[in-house]
């Protein structure tokens, strides 16, 4: 045999030997390479814990699919690409793209179907080289599992933004929006949210959407203070049993036996998250002939216990420069009445600063008259979540709020060294107990005048939390202005901090995970189009053409000799 098919023959032997090691070393450890910068398609170790729970098939249908924007193609491919990775994690999770648009006979009752299950389209404008048509695109996928069935939103609406913009935050939020899913299909509710009512808290259906989102995961249920004239230490030992306590706007002063149970809860461990107005102002109030209200100081009687607990809530309003808008009636043309878009500087629209999980890359959040928080030092740790912007002050009650502010004029100056008051702070710590040191008013055998370490967030404003109305009488989403047509990021931010305080915070930090997309710029495209054709397209064929006739050029001059 000649010397040459002896090397060769040792050669293969030696690859195939390395292949069959490889293959060895493959089926025993696992392992997948992630090698862009931001590590995008890296899953947290939340992600992968919650593809633990997958124990059954879990199907997942993506509705992106046929003819896309640009865009929406990116989102598809970014979507495709991390399944791919949860995929690979767990065979159980299978997916598949559908085209609901596909097939025109079955499409409208595709369509029909998917707006019942609230999967509502987007009508997008696609600006292609000057030249705009309009494109439906459904941005929603759907997870089974067990016959249990979540709507997942691929498509992060960011109010004003792009787009592209939009898609950008979409992608960034990708593995949390399908990670919440899987959680929510798999994971067995465990624990428990009561809904504080008692107090004039805000009805149910003014909360609707966000006990829809929290019912999604945790047990829900209304727990009225009622019972505690009868019998407070049951009241309390029933409270007891709850995780999280929501206090939703109240608007009656709370008598000392209920501040007790909601105190010993407390100290017992129970997380709790308070929207106080402690300013009585109401946008409804303001329409009347006047136009006018009065905005006075609510009386509680839960100062003593927020300051023991290191914070205070002035009986003030914020006015904010950065205000939503309002549409005002300004006259009439015919028999038309003419509408005029104003800013309504009681209703600030706060773009979160901080980087804490709850709030990091959150979009604006509305708030309506709401009051400044202080802070005080009393050892617990406290963390500011959301302030006003630099031009807000403080509007000292009580004072007549109407609708002909919005033609005040103003300058930096009068918001000098007077703005960014703060709106929402969590806090965290072993709390001391208003009653500490003082005749209680009820006997409770197992009174704590020091707590368990817990955590709660107040936010200076009852409204936040409350949804709109349409004509029917049934919420709309969270966050949405249907006057406006705005969707602020209300929702996500209450969700976080339901998430947080039941210590779900894994998911939150996989929200605030942070995805570079690197971006063309399209003006420059277009100006220089067949450049960019050419460096694109033509650029790597030509330089395969080139090493295809430089490798065949050598081929023949190796072997002609």
């Amino acid at each position: 045999m000649k010397t040459s098919n002896k090397l060769n023959l040792k050669t293969l032997g030696i690859t195939i030997f390395i292949l069959i090691v490889l293959n060895v070393l493959g089926s025993l450890f696992f392992h997948r390479f992630d090698l862009t910068k931001d590590k995008r398609y890296t899953l947290s170790p939340t992600s992968l814990q919650i593809l633990k729970q997958v124990k059954n098939p879990l199907s997942i249908k993506i509705y992106m699919q046929g003819e896309l924007p640009a865009d929406f193609r990116r989102l598809q491919q970014e979507t495709k690409q991390l399944l791919e990775e949860f995929q690979a994690y767990n065979n159980n999770v299978v997916f598949e793209f559908v085209n609901p648009l596909e097939n025109e006979d079955e499409s409208m009752e595709m369509i029909k179907s998917l707006y019942q299950k609230g999967l509502t389209p987007v009508n997008i404008t696609v600006d292609d080289k000057g030249k705009q048509s309009q494109a439906m695109v459904f941005p929603w996928a759907i997870a089974v599992y067990n016959n249990k069935e979540v709507n997942i939103p691929l498509l992060k609406n960011i109010m004003g933004a792009s787009t592209t913009r939009k898609v950008i935050g979409s992608i960034q939020h990708l593995e949390y929006s399908i990670a919440d899913a899987i959680n929510k299909v798999t994971k067995d509710r465990q624990k428990k949210v009561a809904i504080i009512k008692g107090n004039g808290e805000l009805s149910e259906i003014h909360i609707g959407k966000l006990l829809r989102q929290i019912k999604e995961s945790y047990y829900i249920g209304p727990f009225t203070l009622d019972s505690v004239a009868k019998d407070p230490n049951g009241t309390l030992d029933a409270l007891k049993k709850y995780d999280l306590a929501i206090i939703s706007k109240p608007t009656e002063t709370f008598t000392d036996e209920e501040k007790e149970v909601l105190d010993q809860f407390i100290m017992n461990g129970g997380k709790t998250l308070w929207m106080i107005d402690q300013v009585a102002a109401d946008m409804d109030s303001l329409y009347n002939d006047a136009g006018a209200t009065l905005a006075y100081p609510r009386d509680l009687n839960l100062n003593d216990m927020f300051f023991k607990y290191g914070i205070r809530i002035n009986p003030d309003l914020v006015k904010d420069e950065y205000g939503s808008p309002i549409k005002l009636a300004t006259g009439e043309q015919g028999s038309a009445t003419q509408y005029q878009e104003f800013k309504w500087k009681f209703a600030p629209i706060v773009v979160p600063e901080s980087q804490h999980p709850i709030v990091k890359n959150l979009g604006g959040i509305k708030f309506d008259f709401t009051s400044p928080i202080d802070t005080l030092k009393n050892g617990i740790k406290k963390t500011v979540l959301l302030q006003s912007s630099l031009y807000s002050k403080k509007i000292g009650t009580p004072a007549e709020i109407n609708l002909n502010m919005v033609t005040e004029q103003t300058t930096p100056q009068d918001y000098a060294n007077k703005g960014n008051l703060v709106l929402s702070v969590l806090l965290e710590g072993n709390f001391h107990s208003v009653f500490e040191n003082r005749v209680l008013p009820f006997k409770d055998n197992s009174f704590q005048p020091k707590g368990k370490p817990t955590k709660m967030i107040v936010i200076a404003d009852g409204d936040i939390a409350r949804n709109q109305l349409d004509k029917n009488m049934l919420p709309v989403e969270l966050g949405y202005d249907q006057r406006t047509g705005n969707l602020y990021d209300n929702k996500d931010f209450m969700m976080n901090c339901v998430n947080y305080l039941l210590d779900d915070t894994g998911l939150i930090n996989i929200r605030s995970k942070d995805v570079e997309l690197p971006l063309l710029d399209k003006e420059k495209v277009y100006e220089n189009y067949t450049f960019t054709q050419f460096i694109t397209i033509g650029l790597p064929i030509l330089i395969l053409l080139i090493f295809g006739l430089l490798f065949t050029f050598i081929r023949k001059k190796k072997y002609s000799r």
